[in-house]
């Protein structure tokens, strides 16, 4: 069976679909945030001066914002290698499988 034939049908398994699901739930508005985290410090200080107040002594909002995309960032990585070592076990599950077949039989060298 060629690689093209065995990839047809591993794509039209539930599994794979349910794959494909999960990561764009976790993918798409993961994005859509960080887009907008990153984009609303310089638009809000580019246009407006609400960012210029102080928060804390001379530390000002736009400051505190700017510190936080640091800690945003960083969580925001260890969410998505979390995550991505479980679309790993799924993939590799889904690896496995001799397409198919439901048995849960296994062809580790077959893919």
């Amino acid at each position: 069976m060629d690689d093209n034939k065995k990839y047809s049908q591993i794509v039209q398994t539930v599994e794979f679909q349910q794959l494909l699901k999960a990561k764009k739930r976790f993918i798409v508005p993961a994005i859509i945030f960080i887009a907008a985290f990153f984009i609303f410090l310089p638009i809000m200080t580019t246009y407006s001066t609400v960012l210029n107040k102080p928060l804390i002594g001379p530390i000002t909002w736009a400051w505190f914002l700017a510190f936080l995309q640091f800690i945003m960032t960083w969580t925001m990585a260890g969410l998505y290698s979390n995550k991505a070592a479980k679309f790993d076990h799924l993939s590799d599950q889904i690896k496995t499988k001799r397409p198919g077949k439901h048995d849960g039989a296994k062809e580790v060298n077959d893919l």
